[in-house]
C-alpha cells in the first residue's frame, strides 16, 4: 500500500502545481506582465502535467521490482521537483517584492 500511497502523493503534488497555475494566472494578474506571468504559469502546469505521466510510470516500475523481489530504482525526478519549487517559490518572492 505505501507504493500507492507515494503515487497518490505525487499526484497531489501535479495538482497543487496546477492549481497554483490557474491561480496566480486568474488570481493574481498584476504580479507581473502578461509575458512574464504566463511564462511561470505554463512552466508550473507543464511540470504538474510532467509530473502525473511520471508518477503512473514510476509507480509501475516500483510495483514491478516488489513483485519481483529487485531493488528499488533510484529516480532524479525528486531532485528536479525540489530545483523546479525552488525556483518558482523564489521567482514569485521577487515578484511579490517588486509588485510592491
Amino acid at each position: 500500500m505505501a507504493n500507492e500511497r507515494t503515487f497518490l502523493a505525487w499526484i497531489r503534488t501535479s495538482l497543487a502545481l496546477l492549481a497554483g497555475a490557474v491561480a496566480v494566472d486568474q488570481l493574481a494578474p498584476n504580479i507581473a506582465p502578461t509575458p512574464v506571468r504566463l511564462v511561470l504559469c505554463v512552466l508550473l502546469a507543464l511540470v504538474g502535467a510532467g509530473l502525473a505521466a511520471l508518477s503512473y510510470r514510476r509507480w509501475g516500475q516500483m510495483e514491478a521490482a516488489m513483485r519481483h523481489d529487485q531493488a528499488l530504482p533510484f529516480s532524479r525526478v525528486m531532485l528536479f521537483m525540489t530545483i523546479v519549487v525552488a525556483v518558482a517559490a523564489f521567482a514569485f518572492a521577487v515578484l511579490i517584492l517588486v509588485a510592491r
